[in-house]
């Protein structure tokens, strides 16, 4: 695998990078859910709460979203609901399937956690600058873009 021009060896490379601020924002997620009163918040919750949308959405469809096995997608989506965050229904378009929405509570937790993202943003602005900051949110863009195709 060749390296950029000029890269050194000793470099930290993007991939751990990425990584590591991917592990900081998730633990710091958890950390505010925490302080704002939710005990219960734990690291695995992050897998639901960043991929389900309010309208809801199949556990299987989540599992694939968060990139993580049915089984493991289902124990925590039931561990949410025996908590008050989720809710499970017949899914309008097959009775056959769950459709898993977020109960009252749970847009309440969702809200919280949207209200700290964007501070965390505002944040990063003042930092960055906001150049700087559409900078790093275009660069986060073509990587996946690269990877994984444009966004359909």
């Amino acid at each position: 695998m060749s390296r950029p021009a000029g890269e050194r060896l000793d470099a930290t490379p993007l991939i751990a990078l990425v990584h590591r601020a991917d592990r900081a924002l998730q633990a710091d997620m958890v950390q505010q859910a925490r302080e704002a009163g939710y005990d219960t918040a734990k690291l695995a919750h992050n897998a639901v709460f960043g991929h389900l949308p309010l309208a809801g959405a199949r556990s299987v469809d989540l599992a694939a979203r968060a990139g993580m096995t049915r089984q493991s997608m289902g124990e925590v989506v039931r561990e949410l609901v025996d908590l008050g965050v989720l809710e499970m229904q017949p899914d309008p378009e097959d009775r056959r399937a769950k459709l898993v929405t977020f109960s009252e509570a749970g847009k309440e937790q969702v809200r919280a956690g949207m209200a700290h993202i964007s501070e965390f943003q505002r944040r990063l602005v003042a930092e960055l600058g906001e150049d700087g900051y559409n900078s790093l949110c275009d660069g986060l863009r073509k990587v996946v873009e690269l990877l994984e195709g444009p966004e359909s």
